[in-house]
């Protein structure tokens, strides 16, 4: 399957699981996704220590699992390490995500070549913030939703 382009990816996938999500301002998994929130994204954060808080308008999930809408792509903000253990989850989405996005440091060739085989693009070790800015791609929607 042809591999989609960090540009690609940031222009066509509009819905944005975040993986590792935060709520703590300082941390990249906080202000990527609340930048991505303002650039019209909708953004849905899922870590199971946060579940009963809300971030950027939405119930943060415990799990992809739990997401009941299509997601187009997933942003993750979890250590190369822990990737594997998150595998069964992202097949398990239903539809696929077209984008799984690995953020910057993270990598894991094991987990993007599975990934790959089921079809679905990966980027890895990129920030999806920084390519957005460089890339002036602008608000993807009518306007932030926060």
């Amino acid at each position: 399957m042809p591999t989609m382009t960090p540009e690609q990816a940031l222009r066509s996938c509009t819905t944005i699981a975040v993986l590792g999500a935060h709520h703590e301002p300082r941390r990249a998994a906080f202000y990527v996704p609340d930048y991505l929130a303002g650039q019209g994204y909708r953004v849905l954060p899922v870590n199971p220590r946060l579940v009963g808080e809300r971030l950027w308008g939405q119930p943060v999930r415990a799990t992809l699992a739990e997401l009941k809408e299509p997601v187009h792509m997933v942003d993750i903000f979890r250590r190369s390490e822990d990737l594997p253990g998150h595998l069964d989850d992202l097949l398990a989405m239903r539809p696929l995500p077209r984008v799984v996005w690995f953020q910057l440091g993270i990598r894991n060739a094991e987990v993007a070549a599975r990934l790959d085989f089921a079809g679905i693009s990966v980027i890895q070790d990129r920030c999806t913030l920084a390519d957005h800015d460089a890339m002036r791609i602008g608000p993807v929607g009518p306007g932030p939703r926060r």
